[in-house]
């Protein structure tokens, strides 16, 4: 599964879901990670980062999509990640 995972973390937290979300995903720019994961990927994904965040004042929203062919990416001004480039 293609998952787009975006995210509101407080600051002193921030960089231990960044760290979090790049054993698994790529970053797109601040806040936004993109990939594929399997299911067992996502849940331990989701454990991690349910030992991290407050969830009385962060946010995390997991957006999936079934088949990444369905997907239209167009980015507007700089690329922070350009990630057509990988071999």
């Amino acid at each position: 599964m293609y998952y787009i995972i975006v995210y509101d973390i407080g600051e002193e937290r921030v960089s231990r879901v960044c760290k979090c979300l790049r054993k698994f995903l790529t970053w797109v720019q601040n806040s936004v990670f993109e990939g594929e994961l399997t299911e067992g990927q996502m849940l331990l994904l989701q454990s991690e980062l349910r030992e991290i965040i407050d969830r009385n004042t962060d946010s995390i929203i997991f957006y999936n999509i079934p088949d990444k062919k369905w997907i239209q990416r167009e980015v507007f001004g700089q690329e922070r990640n350009p990630t057509d480039n990988v071999l």
